[in-house]
């Protein structure tokens, strides 16, 4: 295991200090995770963006924060920050590197155990081939729920209209909102174009993770996903369970079925509509560093 090390600093002042992290990988979305259990110092969105940074930081999608849990049968609660320095609510990649690194710190024990997210309290399972099986919760496809405004009732299909182009498409919460369009082809569908476009449109007053998702077959789909704070991502836990679970309602798929990413395959499961979601997949663990902050930060 690489370890990275800036220059030896004993952490200060909040304005100089070294951090110790890990960098982690679920599935290709990348992570960088912070122990603040503690007297640890909270970070703050200048210094997310400097975290996240590919060329001036350490480069990651998102920064997990290992903290206190909130709920009694809890291990560990964890906070996520985009790369852009905004808070996220839900992370299904990155609360199975969250068990990974609870489990290697000794905090977590066995192959059961509970972590607190933003959203909720999730129970985790740690499987056979090393992978991590996570309840993701029950998905919310009411309208408030999403939140999607202008529209009263929950639908299969949603079409919005902008600009002389209409966008069909799906919406739910999984903890945090999320759009599904189903297209023929992940390989060619406008990623980059149409899905910062749906973010920034008053129906999403929160944002949304926009997916666009192709059916090969009844167990088996390959995604991608414009995550909101972070832009396209090689994996998206919640977004394959998105996409699964609006699929699955229209009948196109199994209640069970793999979700190929352009970093990885997750297995998502729903075996009936008033029944958590699980997601099982893989974390791994990429290298330990320090981060020296400082002046500048943006």
């Amino acid at each position: 295991m690489a370890e990275a090390v800036s220059s030896p600093v004993a952490p200060s002042t909040r304005a100089g200090r070294t951090l110790r992290f890990s960098k982690m990988h679920g599935a290709g979305n990348d992570f960088v995770v912070i122990d603040l259990r503690g007297d640890a110092h909270p970070l703050d969105p200048a210094l997310c963006r400097a975290l996240g940074d590919r060329h001036t930081g350490v480069g990651c999608d998102q920064i997990l924060t290992i903290e206190a849990p909130r709920s009694a049968g809890a291990v560990a609660s964890y906070r996520i920050w985009n790369s852009d320095g905004s808070l996220a609510r839900q992370c299904g990649n990155g609360a199975r590197c969250v068990a990974a690194w609870l489990l290697r710190d000794g905090a977590a024990r066995g192959d059961r155990f509970d972590v607190d997210s933003p959203v909720d309290t999730h129970h985790v399972e740690r499987l056979a081939d090393g992978r991590f099986r996570i309840a993701m919760g029950v998905p919310r496809f009411a309208p408030a729920d999403v939140p999607l405004q202008g529209y009263t009732a929950a639908q299969g299909e949603y079409a919005l209209a902008h600009d002389g182009s209409t966008y069909t498409f799906g919406a739910v919460s999984m903890g945090n909102p999320h759009a599904v369009i189903e297209v023929a082809d992940v390989a060619t569908a406008p990623v980059q174009t149409t899905g910062p476009l749906l973010q920034s449109l008053p129906a999403f007053p929160d944002s949304a993770n926009i997916g666009f998702v192709q059916v090969e077959s009844r167990e088996r789909v390959r995604l991608r996903v414009y995550e909101r704070g972070a832009g396209e991502t090689l994996a998206c836990g919640s977004g394959a369970c998105a996409a699964a679970v609006v699929l699955m309602q229209r009948g196109r798929i199994a209640r069970e079925v793999t979700v190929a990413l352009p970093g990885g395959e997750l297995q998502i499961a729903w075996p009936r509509d008033d029944a958590a979601v699980t997601m099982a997949g893989p974390a791994a663990f990429v290298f330990e560093g320090t981060f020296q902050t400082g002046a500048g930060l943006a």
